[in-house]
């Protein structure tokens, strides 16, 4: 479930509270998105996560609910609310999850023009 309408700006939001947790779901609503890049905040049920994937793109991702498994191209990191790490460019991750979490992931894009 992804809700790209972008957050209105010059506004106070407490972060957690905007994304709510759905039943069998990974739910994605869209905070800024740029051409230049993108921030989002998820929450995902337990036993949701994310597929392995990979991107041309650094990401940076805080846990700020719960905790989650980041596998990056193998190695495990156990993130719990308030930890954040920076998944490199073009390395394989996934995300696992550890009961239900919620979490801001911020891909920044220029830089690799």
């Amino acid at each position: 479930m992804v809700d790209n309408i972008e957050f209105e700006k010059a506004k106070t939001y407490i972060t957690v509270e905007v994304v709510e947790y759905v039943p069998n779901a990974v739910v994605i609503k869209t905070i800024l998105k740029k051409t230049t890049g993108n921030v989002s905040v998820m929450s995902f049920d337990s036993g949701e996560g994310l597929t392995e994937k990979t991107t041309p793109l650094d990401t940076f991702v805080q846990i700020i609910d719960g905790k989650a498994e980041i596998v990056i191209n193998g190695i495990s990191n156990q993130l719990t609310t308030g930890d954040s790490i920076v998944i490199p460019a073009h390395a394989a991750n996934f995300v696992k999850p550890n009961g239900r979490f919620k979490m801001i992931q911020t891909v920044i894009k220029s830089g690799y023009e």
